[in-house]
This record gives C-alpha cells, sequence and structure tokens, in this order.
C-alpha cells in the first residue's frame, strides 16, 4: 500500500510541475499559450489528490479534513479555469485571464500545502 501511495505522490508532483512549471515559463506572453499541459496538470492535480487522501484515510494516517477541503476547493477553480482556458485558445487563442487563474491558483496551494 506505502508503495502505491508514493507511486501517486510522484503523479502528484508530475501534475504540479506541468500545471505551475507551464504557468512560470509562459506568464509573460500574451498569446499561443500551451494550454494542454496546463489542462492535464490541473487534472492530474485533482484526481491524484483524492487518491492520496483516499490512500491515507485507507492506511488510517490522520487527515487535516480543513486543509484537504480548502485545497481541493482551490484545485477545482484552477481546473476549471484551466478547462476555460484550453476552451478559449482553441476559439479564439485568447487564454488569458483564465490561464493566470490556473496558474496563480496552482501556486497558491503550493504554499497551502507547505505553510499549513
Amino acid at each position: 500500500m506505502e508503495i502505491l501511495r508514493l507511486l501517486v505522490l510522484c503523479l502528484h508532483f508530475l501534475g504540479l510541475t506541468a500545471l505551475v512549471g507551464v504557468f512560470l515559463v509562459q506568464m509573460r506572453q500574451h498569446s499561443g499559450f500551451n494550454t494542454k499541459l496546463l489542462l492535464t496538470g490541473a487534472i492530474t492535480q485533482v484526481v491524484t489528490g483524492i487518491a492520496l487522501v483516499g490512500l491515507r484515510e485507507a492506511q488510517d494516517l490522520p487527515v487535516n479534513n480543513i486543509k484537504v477541503g480548502v485545497k481541493l476547493l482551490i484545485a477545482l477553480i484552477a481546473a476549471v479555469a484551466a478547462v476555460l482556458a484550453h476552451l478559449r485558445q482553441r476559439k479564439d487563442g485568447k487564454a488569458m485571464p483564465f490561464f493566470h487563474t490556473a496558474g496563480g491558483l496552482g501556486l497558491i496551494n503550493i504554499f497551502i500545502a507547505v505553510l499549513w
């Protein structure tokens, strides 16, 4: 079970890298964003985050439900913003402000994870 948790954690970090990395590299651009990777990272973050909480509870390890709830809400909003950025990018080539919203919320979730 621990190996599975660690594998899911690695996937969670890869999703984080895709979400925040794409945002940080492209945040000064005004158009031409790569929203596919942003979207993939946001969805990966939500799915693997839920899986990590489930695996933690399955091992009878403590879970801070308030923190998890706040992080889930932020991750869901970031995922919706990433979807909207991707759809808008495909439609008219303008992913802002949704692109920045998704990336910024990803950064906020990092600070919550580390500092709370």
